[in-house]
């Protein structure tokens, strides 16, 4: 019993760090943007984002947490599924800090959920994977960037109709206070549907733990799980101020250039995504989604050819490879530690 506790609360820390490195790693998405049209400095842009990730918590019901939460099939009976959660998480932290290394906007959504995935079948097989949920997920890596681009599109189709009469210079002073508005609530939906994986992720483990019943529900009012969504907040936020800048130079330079007028419509198009999302209770990539946003404002505000094309084609293989990659990483770690015992 004593290493069982000892267990859990190893993974809890990791899940934590993962939670930070999330923040750390996602910084990019909250802030590409802002940075990209010169609104706000990298420095005072990260902050800006922690900020509105922590407050998040006030906002949304964590109903993506309970998703998240019943991936894999946890039997309680099975203390090894403590371990499984355990490598679920190396799996997609050592996938989030490889893809960091390579300045790649991967989702670090759908590295926990490989790596959950992979240590879990390698442990009980493929039947112990929640594949209602696993399909679910698996169509919105299509929709949410697939809805992002629309909007992305839409927004602003909208937006130079609106303001076709006005001058150029009074456009873009406008949309630069904008922005300021657009960036707060795009981190608002990143803090809620990120940080709330994490939670889903402690409650998993405290499960298969036998410390908490399957149907624990999770209330900044309740004093037994306020202490998961603070501090899964707090590790997002703090992970998200010191910022992963070697992927915002990716996402905020390479993709393509945006006016602030393309970057408030980008952020708004993400926010709709996540928040929606967020709503159903679908963790969704939110690369996947800004991204997906800044391809279709630039490819409508500038031209089809001011996307470069090559950046983003490396950046979808990254995607596409993101599971299997996470799966096989948490199922390799699983063996090799059985082969050890």
């Amino acid at each position: 019993m004593e290493m069982t506790l000892a267990l859990v609360v190893i993974t809890v820390v990791v899940a934590l760090i993962f939670d930070f490195v999330n923040g750390f790693h996602d910084s990019a998405n909250s802030i590409a943007t802002i940075v990209s049209t010169q609104v706000l400095k990298p420095q005072a842009a990260v902050v800006w984002a922690a900020f509105f990730n922590f407050i998040a918590m006030f906002i949304f019901a964590p109903r993506v947490a309970d998703t998240i939460a019943r991936i894999v099939k946890i039997n309680p009976q099975d203390s090894m599924y403590v371990n499984v959660i355990l490598y679920g998480l190396l799996g997609a932290t050592i996938w989030d800090l490889v893809t960091w290394w390579w300045k790649l906007p991967t989702s670090s959504s759908h590295a926990l959920i490989g790596g959950l995935s992979g240590a879990g079948a390698a442990h009980g097989g493929w039947e112990v994977l929640n594949w209602p949920s696993l399909f679910e997920i698996s169509i919105f890596i299509f929709i949410a960037p697939l809805m992002g681009f629309a909007l992305g599109m839409f927004f602003m189709v909208a937006i130079s109709w609106i303001f076709q009469n006005w001058g150029p210079a009074r456009v873009n002073n406008i949309f630069r206070k904008g922005q300021f508005v657009s960036a707060a609530l795009y981190s608002i939906g990143h803090g809620a549907n990120d940080a709330q994986k994490t939670m889903g992720i402690i409650v998993a483990v405290l499960f298969a733990a036998k410390l908490v019943p399957r149907d624990l529900e999770l209330s900044l009012y309740d004093p037994d799980t306020l202490w998961i969504i603070l501090s899964c907040q707090i590790a997002m936020a703090l992970g998200t101020a010191f910022g992963g800048w070697r992927i915002v130079k990716t996402m905020a330079m390479k993709v393509t250039k945006l006016r602030p007028v393309g970057g408030f419509c980008a952020e708004s198009a993400g926010t709709v995504t996540l928040y929606l999302a967020t709503y159903l209770g679908v963790p969704v990539s939110t690369t996947h989604t800004i991204v997906g946003s800044i391809i279709g404002v630039g490819s409508l505000g500038n031209k089809v050819s001011a996307v470069k094309w090559g950046i983003a084609q490396k950046i979808a293989w990254a995607w596409i490879l993101t599971i299997p990659a996470s799966a096989g990483i948490a199922s390799l770690i699983y063996l090799l530690t059985s082969y050890i015992k």
